[in-house]
């Protein structure tokens, strides 16, 4: 018998279907913001259990919006789809298989298509006043939010394009390489934060208009890739902060937007979503927006919900950049978390976690497996994974004792973003 077996048994409870998943709802209960994790970019159960989480949680408790780990300007098209805007693609596929940037099987996938489809039926039978947003909470689309600034200024505010102008000929040497301006901005003093601090500047001052806001979220996206970049080739773990403090400020900026009464559910991976106090990111200096919108709101007004299998197969790049592939999971390493549950809990379990009188599967820290969008089955690294103390790191958990591959759409890829740490979560 292994050392949890007991309390597994005890915490753990099977998940059948969407009503299995009332114990998580009562502990989200006037919870303002609910984080639903993923242990590795391209497993099937995440998605569309996390989709499962969430259609409760829009129909059942209003939640406004969805924010997930993904680039502004890819997730805004799918947002004028699922809220049915005019000149939208009536079919959310439309807007999600023209995701271009590497891993586009992260957003671009069969089990999305699903979920920003019932969400356009949803929204279809609510006023637009009540209509369930899709919005990104990434850094890296730099040129691309420099594009849509441009092109919403020159229609909206002609007298704010000679800013955009400078900011876009500032980055235009660069050919659209993030690393050829960050390794620029070593070697010379020149760099571009005078010519975004000053856009941003413009277009804040005109952001309490609600048709402004996309304009203004894409210039906050700017000033934050200009930093990411900057950091990223200096090394070390700023760059991991800065992006995560931009999505906990993306993330503040779209409740704000939405009012006062407003809710979110946010999709990200284990590493984004868990708090990262509770592992030996914490050692290292970093922080992570699970951590950030506890620190923010309140421990009681945030739920986090992590996810995670024992075996099976994934999507995932052997390499940076690399074409994706369907790779074996190999069953997790002994002593880690993931075999505590493969030899105790159900193939497919909900477990969660009481607040008090806390068993030591919760309070012992224990590694807890994270795959990212690179992967090498083979050789799993001790990156892949994290010294967690669960009851800390989560509020509930998702367990699949078996999973499979998501389903990608067919893109066209375009080179991937400079590497992130660790593997690209």
């Amino acid at each position: 018998m292994g050392r949890y077996d007991a309390e597994v048994a005890a915490l753990a409870t099977p998940l059948t279907g969407p009503g299995s998943l009332d114990a998580l709802l009562d502990r989200v209960g006037d919870a303002r913001v609910v984080m639903l994790g993923e242990a590795t970019h391209g497993t099937h159960e995440f998605y569309t259990w996390r989709a499962a989480v969430t259609r409760r949680l829009v129909r059942e408790r209003g939640f406004s919006f969805v924010a997930v780990e993904g680039d502004w300007p890819d997730c805004d098209r799918v947002d004028r789809s699922v809220r049915c805007r005019p000149g939208a693609p009536a079919d959310p596929r439309a807007a999600l298989a023209a995701f271009e940037r590497w891993p586009t099987w992260m957003w671009a996938n069969e089990e999305v298509v699903d979920f920003a489809r019932w969400l356009r039926e949803h929204n279809a039978r609510v006023d637009e006043a009540d209509r369930v947003g899709f919005h990104g909470l990434d850094v890296y689309s730099l040129w691309e939010s420099l594009r849509e600034i441009l092109t919403w200024l020159r229609e909206h505010d002609p007298g704010q394009v000679p800013a955009a102008l400078a900011a876009y000929r500032c980055f235009e040497p660069y050919d659209e390489d993030p690393q050829r301006y960050a390794l620029a901005t070593r070697l010379v003093p020149h760099r571009c934060e005078d010519e975004v601090v000053a856009l941003l500047a413009a277009l804040r001052e005109r952001a309490a208009a609600p048709d402004r806001f996309g304009a203004w979220q894409n210039a906050e996206v700017v000033a934050g890739a200009e930093r990411y970049y900057r950091a990223m080739v200096r090394g070390g773990r700023e760059s991991w902060n800065v992006r995560d403090r931009h999505m906990d400020d993306t993330l503040a900026r779209l409740l704000d937007h939405y009012g006062p009464g407003s809710r979110a559910v946010v999709w990200a991976h284990n590493t984004h979503v868990g708090d990262a106090r509770a592992t030996d990111m914490a050692d290292a200096g970093e922080v992570n927006i699970g951590q950030l919108a506890r620190e923010r709101y309140g421990r009681e007004r945030v739920v986090l919900v992590g996810f995670g299998t024992h075996s099976g197969t994934v999507t995932a790049g052997p390499a940076w950049g690399a074409p994706m592939a369907t790779m074996t999971v190999p069953p997790a390493r002994r002593h880690s978390l993931e075999e505590a549950l493969h030899a105790a809990a159900p193939d497919r379990a909900l477990l969660v976690f009481p607040r008090d009188g806390r068993p030591d599967l919760l309070t012992h820290e224990i590694d807890h497996r994270a795959i990212g969008v690179v992967y090498r089955p083979p050789r799993e690294s001790p990156g892949n994974y994290v010294p967690t103390v669960l009851g800390d790191r989560y509020d509930a958990f998702c367990w699949f004792d078996t999973s499979r591959a998501v389903r990608p759409l067919p893109v066209r890829p375009v080179p991937a973003e400079p590497e992130t740490w660790p593997s690209g979560v």
